[in-house]
């Protein structure tokens, strides 16, 4: 037997012969092209349920909330959005509103929605093109005024490896009896640095984080983890609610692993660190965003003159792929697996990229994300009468949708805003948006 209990369980069914869910059934057309088949199993005598685990899933679980610092962990198959979504709910019904950073996750936003809460929306100032976190002064004057309101869902690390004031929040929201939540889902790694030092566990009452991201995990294995006993019975109320009554094993079994593999081995993740510090310093001439996370590697393409979206597709073409590419930031996504051999390869392949007729010169300075005007509520916009309008019509306009660029998917108007002139020069220079049709906008009717 193993460490790894999701596993060890469903090897000890290896071959048997099976009438029941999946209709793959372990063999056939498809497990010739796709081996993992053999591990897709279901609720079994064996397996354990992930609805009501008592068995392997109980134990992984378990040994996870003791590896993060933990009371509680919860694994999910949906990665990090059926966990944004059942901690909204277990906190629904204690006021009517939520301060939620602009840039929130679509599952935040989705998330009050469902649930009929109020957003309260704060955006940090600008550093180097990327917005920061909100200040915790900021947080400590919104609970002051309104007792409405139910916390705060934070955003930490972000997708450019910004970590929020965590310690800041969680002084302004606890000592006002309201709760910080954290969407954790890009730090999963963090729970493995010295004082487990720009965690979200730390600080919140409850967080999700998506192992997926930059654990050795497969894609959509997540994990809600909690502090506050008293949020339990909701929370596990709402993941029976959000959660799938399908969970992929393999999924859950590589959550487990991901963890265990991270703490197991430190010197993994002393030598991606390395990695990154010898990338850095043998090309200086290259910039890069002051991430706080070791696990985003920002190239910053201004200096380079060159649009970052173009680089991205150039080194593609060398077999390199990045995580995002926004106009002025090149991101890529590190985790244990990445080794020296990937840093050679995306040294080679910048080299090569870069030395293209037509790739220098393509830079512009994007427009600054503007502070909304107005703001109405944003629950009210959903529910009003609306129409599709041109961006220059749009001005002036209350928006009836959440719009802007992505990546990384932040909104350049939220719905209840009324769009200015910012606005609508940001979505207009944007190559790829959310939110529009036909490149029109959605605004209430008048």
């Amino acid at each position: 037997m193993s460490e790894y209990k999701i596993l060890d369980s469903i090897n000890r069914g290896r071959g048997h012969v099976s009438f029941h869910t999946p209709g793959h059934k372990g063999g056939g057309a498809l497990a010739a092209q796709l081996k993992i088949c053999g591990e897709d199993v279901t609720e079994l005598s064996y397996t354990d349920d992930l609805s009501s685990p008592h068995g392997a899933i109980a134990e992984a679980q378990s040994d996870i909330a003791m590896l993060c610092g933990a009371k509680r962990a919860y694994i999910t198959t949906d990665g990090s959005t059926s966990g944004i979504l059942a901690m909204m709910y277990a906190v629904r019904g204690r006021g009517g509103k939520m301060i939620v950073p602009r840039n929130s996750h679509k599952s935040v936003w989705n998330a009050c929605r469902l649930l009929n809460i109020e957003p309260v929306i704060v955006q940090g100032p600008e550093r180097e093109g990327v917005i920061l976190p909100p200040d915790g002064g900021e947080i400590a004057e919104l609970v002051a005024r309104d007792k409405d309101i139910i916390g705060m869902i934070a955003v930490s690390p972000d997708y450019y490896g910004n970590v929020a004031p965590l310690e800041k929040y969680a002084e302004a929201l606890h000592s006002a009896g309201r709760v910080l939540i954290a969407d954790g889902a890009h730090g999963a790694h963090l729970a493995f640095e010295q004082g487990r030092r720009g965690y979200a566990g730390v600080y919140a009452d409850m967080w999700v984080e998506s192992a997926h991201k930059s654990l050795p995990s497969l894609t959509q294995g997540a994990a809600v983890l909690l502090n506050d006993l008293s949020l339990e019975e909701k929370l596990k109320e709402g993941l029976s609610v959000f959660r799938t009554t399908s969970p992929s094993y393999p999924v859950m079994a590589s959550v487990e692993f991901g963890y265990k593999y991270v703490a197991a081995n430190p010197q993994a993740v002393a030598a991606v660190k390395s990695a990154v510090n010898d990338f850095k310093a043998k090309w200086p001439d290259y910039r890069f965003y002051p991430s706080a996370d070791y696990t985003k590697l920002c190239l910053d393409c201004a200096p380079l003159a060159v649009d970052s979206r173009i680089l991205a597709h150039k080194l593609e073409k060398s077999g390199v792929f990045c995580e995002f590419a926004d106009g002025r930031y090149i991101v890529f996504y590190l985790s244990v697996a990445t080794t020296a051999a990937h840093f050679r390869a995306l040294a080679k392949a910048l080299e090569r990229a870069l030395k293209e007729k037509g790739v220098r010169g393509t830079y512009f300075r994007r427009a600054a994300l503007p502070p909304p005007e107005r703001t109405y509520s944003y629950l009210y916009a959903l529910s009003r009468p609306y129409e599709y309008v041109s961006l220059d019509a749009a001005i002036g306009r209350m928006s009836a949708c959440n719009a802007g660029l992505m990546p990384p998917c932040i909104p350049a108007v939220a719905a209840g805003e009324i769009i200015t002139e910012g606005a609508v020069r940001i979505l207009k220079e944007g190559g790829h948006t959310f939110g529009l049709t036909d490149g029109k906008i959605k605004v209430v009717k008048k």
